[in-house]
């Protein structure tokens, strides 16, 4: 049975990451952009990541460019933006899709474990829809940059969240976690 602990990816400076890396610890993975609209929730991301890490939480940061090109830049130049403006401190990896013929195998597992965002604004959800348009979605894609998986310390995928939903709303369920 395929479970998140089976996959690698390549982080920014290109070296494989296997999951097992993270085995026995709480988990938020997020598709983000330096240039979206939603980037100002790397502050709230990196607040959780200081207030959470000690505790066995990370944060995976999966950079995407598939959302109106919003992450034109080389991921070393991502992770540079991301430290110097947002103060980041969590691992981010190489540029993925998330979407389509080419969607990353963690994102492939991810999206058959949670297929439905929840939570969110209702206003800013409907922006992101129109944001959207024209764009050919299956059923479990990936709307937006900054949707966000929650894993448990067992590897099981257990909520996910729509990009709207500010990261400081998902503190009480990574605390029932932690």
């Amino acid at each position: 049975m395929e479970q998140l602990y089976s996959f690698s990816a390549q982080d920014s400076s290109g070296q494989t990451i296997n999951m097992t890396d993270y085995e026995g610890k709480v988990l938020l993975i997020v598709n983000t952009a330096t240039r979206c609209g939603l980037t100002p929730q790397y502050q709230e991301l990196q607040a959780l990541y200081s207030r959470y890490t000690d505790q066995g939480f990370e944060i995976l940061d999966f950079p995407c460019n598939q959302f109106r090109t919003q992450a034109p830049e080389s991921s070393k130049e991502i992770v540079q933006i991301c430290q110097t403006k947002f103060g980041t401190e969590f691992k981010i990896f190489d540029k993925i899709e998330v979407n389509g013929p080419d969607t990353h195998p963690i994102y492939h597992y991810l999206k058959s474990q949670q297929p439905q965002d929840k939570g969110g604004l209702k206003f800013k959800d409907v922006l992101l829809k129109l944001a959207a348009l024209g764009a050919k979605r299956e059923n479990g894609d990936i709307k937006w940059n900054f949707t966000k998986f929650l894993v448990n310390r067992q590897g099981d995928v257990v909520a996910r969240f729509a990009p709207s939903m500010p990261p400081s709303k998902i503190a009480p369920h990574i605390e029932a976690l932690l």
